[in-house]
């Protein structure tokens, strides 16, 4: 991604959950990780685009762990990211603050329908 770039909110959020799980980060905790705070079910599948679109940009990095007897032998590919990663993390959040900082207060009755519409997402 070229400097100023800014990542989508599925990147974003797949990025925080690499932050917070450090070295144990792989597909299916980054999921789980995903599902819990979501939520909803998050496809394994999606997130592996999503690391694999973010691994072509160097925004992070996977290195493939050792083979084990419980997944048949294959070994498990895990994710770091990168300081390119950090930063443009950094730059998403700092963009998201500022544009929430920058909305209109409203009014009670408004702030209630906002509410309402966002409960049925």
């Amino acid at each position: 991604m070229s400097r100023g770039g800014y990542l989508g909110e599925f990147e974003l959020m797949v990025m925080l959950a690499l932050i917070r799980l450090g070295d144990e980060a792989y597909g299916v905790p980054i999921s789980r990780e995903l599902e819990a705070h979501r939520g909803r079910d998050v496809s394994l599948g999606s997130v592996y685009a999503a690391l694999e679109r973010m691994e072509a940009k160097g925004l992070v990095v996977s290195t493939l762990g050792d083979p084990t007897p419980e997944r048949g032998g294959k070994a498990k590919r895990y994710f770091r990211i990168t300081k390119e990663g950090l930063r443009q993390v950094h730059e998403t959040r700092r963009v998201l603050t500022e544009l929430w900082g920058k909305l209109p207060k409203l009014n009670p009755a408004d702030r209630a329908q906002i509410d309402a519409v966002w409960c049925l997402s």
